[in-house]
């Protein structure tokens, strides 16, 4: 009897598992590069309504679908938004901005008129428009810059004979002595205003005697339309470098009624161009600002009342010191 060999396979790892590696990368690789390629670059030909002519598009012609043409020279499309009214600016801003022209035509001495002539009121000649709420920081300054047009003397009364003596007449309407301390020359422009505020803490307000006492801490006069101002030294004739007024209508600081005086806070503003460069102005108006808040324990404020930081100080200072740059070497000529 022959015995046949048996023949027995046994797992080796030094042999099976490199053939198992191959064998993964080799069924990897057939399937990666098997696959077959997708044609790209070429459009899917539409077949045609036409049956196979082409119709050249014409201007202002639609298509046989009466698909709406959007080209800019066809037809008008009934579109809501597409209307011939354009869209408006709030009622505020164009109120500010009319304002603003105003104050500017007040400062640059546009309001005189002929001897003799009647004083024609800026705020009547537009009352045929309802105009909107103003700012309040910028109606104060309109109405302390406006008070001393507003405030023409009355006519005196013939004097009564010697005999009997004139009775003595006061004043009601409340408005302090007008004096020329800082007075604006008339024929110089005004191109740009630029306002601080320092106001009370939340809830409170500042007292006539406080405020006026930290106003001369600080180096503020009183004068020109019953407001205090920072003038130049040796150079008073030039105007004011900046000047603060009180926030409330009609802007000035009734003296004669200091004990009644409560505000909740006051306005800096300087007009450019100023006495001196726009950027030193600005140096000079800032600190002056700083000082009458820790003064009186009140705060620094921006053009829209938010709270002034070093960011906003910065962006400040570099407006200024580009519009000192563009009016670097001009004369200031009055008159024009």
């Amino acid at each position: 009897m022959t015995l046949q060999p048996v023949l027995a396979f046994a797992w080796n790892p030094a042999v099976g598992i490199p053939l198992l590696i191959v064998g993964l990368i080799a069924l990897a690789l057939i399937w990666l590069f098997g696959q077959p390629k997708k044609e790209q670059g070429k459009r899917r030909i539409v077949p045609s309504q036409h049956g196979g002519e082409r119709r050249e598009p014409t201007l202002g012609e639609q298509a046989d679908g009466e698909e709406p043409s959007f080209s800019a020279f066809g037809p008008a499309i009934d579109d809501p938004l597409a209307g011939d009214v354009k869209p408006q600016q709030g009622e505020l801003e164009v109120g500010l901005r009319e304002e603003l022209e105003r104050l500017g035509a007040t400062l640059s001495g546009q309001r005189a008129q002929a001897p003799g002539a009647p004083t024609p009121d800026p705020v009547a000649t537009k009352t045929s428009k309802p105009q909107p709420k103003l700012a309040d920081h910028v109606s104060s300054i309109i109405d302390a810059l406006r008070a001393p047009s507003s405030s023409e003397p009355a006519p005196q009364a013939p004097a009564p004979p010697a005999s009997a003596p004139a009775p003595a007449t006061t004043t009601t309407s409340g408005t302090p002595p007008r004096s020329d301390l800082g007075r604006r020359p008339a024929q110089l422009p005004v191109e740009r205003i630029v306002t601080l505020f320092v106001v009370a803490r939340e809830g409170g307000h500042f007292n006539g005697p406080d405020l006026v006492v930290a106003a001369e801490k600080a180096g503020l006069e009183f004068g020109d339309m019953g407001i205090y101002h920072r003038l130049v030294d040796g150079k008073r004739e030039l105007g004011p470098i900046f000047s603060v007024a009180n926030m409330l209508k009609p802007g000035n600081f009734d003296l004669a009624r200091l004990d009644a005086l409560h505000t909740p806070g006051v306005s800096f503003f300087m007009t450019l161009p100023a006495p001196l460069p726009a950027l030193d102005a600005w140096d000079a108006m800032l600190p002056t600002a700083q000082r009458l808040a820790e003064l009186l324990d009140g705060q620094v404020l921006d053009e829209e009342r938010n709270a002034l930081g070093r960011q906003r100080i910065a962006h400040i200072r570099d407006q200024l010191r580009g519009w000192d740059r563009d009016h670097e070497g001009k004369a200031i000529i009055f008159g024009r």
